[in-house]
């Protein structure tokens, strides 16, 4: 006993409307169509639901009782429906973003700004953390994906590509530095070295070889690195997303090289999850936006 949609849609426009005419400009068919569907739901049912004479229209009691019962699994179906064609149209949906401090207060705040022009009725939500904090939030479920430096990524995380950059030299105005073409790590490594804690400085050092540095502070953000840069502490290196911040401190920004050093940074998700629409609106969107840096 399946009613299909079609006949279950026939019965509730003839129960609304009390008239097979109506109810077949509803339904956007002939009278003997829509009769033929209310023949069919009888003979699926095995009950008659609907009593015919010259006159008028009428309910038996079954079909009394299953009018309000097809009506309601008829809106519930149909705002189902909607609210899938809404996700799948982008107009509607929320999308929830892990990702480390100075990204967040840099690169982060601009895309965002820029996607929500083109697609206004999608909630974006940036969660500000620690780098080492991007993956477990992202496999906790906390957020939809995570953007971080490329990390060990073990099952059932899958990672992306987001951007790969150069290192550069973050020093004062007027320093020593500037007056150096090319600007080598040698260079760098003649004055105090402001590094990060963990990974950052751990991969760093690994990476340089022969050229070495001996990190005189190390601090958990680069905001603060770069603060003790301008306050005459040292210099420091970060990648050129975060050119923005280090304008603000009025510092200067150089390219490196001997060696070139880069980072990779990396969209992370949960690879046993399909991302939603909006989720995958919101990394396409961002694939594209930094091919500028």
């Amino acid at each position: 006993m399946n009613p299909t949609l079609r006949q279950m849609r026939a019965f509730v426009a003839l129960a609304r409307t009390g008239s097979f005419t109506l109810a077949a400009e509803i339904m956007h068919v002939t009278q003997a169509a829509l009769s033929g569907l209310i023949r069919e739901l009888e003979q699926t049912l095995g009950a008659r639901v609907v009593d015919r004479n010259t006159r008028k229209v009428e309910l038996t009691e079954i079909g009394r009782d299953l009018a309000p019962l097809f009506t309601k699994m008829l809106d519930d179906l149909d705002g189902a429906l909607s609210d899938v064609a809404d996700r799948t149209r982008l107009r509607k949906g929320a999308v929830r973003v892990a990702a480390p401090q100075l990204m967040s207060c840099t690169l982060l705040p601009q895309a965002i700004a820029a996607y929500r022009q083109q697609y206004p009725d999608i909630q974006l939500k940036l969660l500000d953390c620690p780098v080492e904090d991007v993956s477990s939030r992202v496999l906790s479920g906390e957020v939809d994906f995570g953007i971080g430096p490329e990390r060990d990524i073990a099952a059932p995380l899958r990672a992306t590509t987001l951007f790969e950059l150069p290192f550069h030299a973050v020093f004062p105005a007027g320093h020593p530095l500037e007056q150096q073409t090319p600007l080598t790590w040698q260079h760098l490594a003649a004055y105090p070295f402001i590094s990060l804690q963990g990974q950052f400085t751990e991969r760093l050092l690994s990476d340089m070889g022969a050229a070495s540095l001996n990190p005189a502070h190390e601090v958990t953000f680069m905001t603060t690195a770069l603060a003790m840069v301008a306050a005459g502490l040292g210099v420091t290196v970060c990648l050129p997303y975060a050119a923005s911040l280090v304008t603000q401190h009025g510092l200067t920004m150089r390219g490196l090289s001997a060696p070139v050093l880069t980072r990779r940074f990396l969209l992370t998700t949960r690879g046993d999850r399909s991302p939603s629409p909006a989720s995958e609106s919101v990394m396409a969107f961002l694939l594209d936006y930094v091919k500028h840096l």
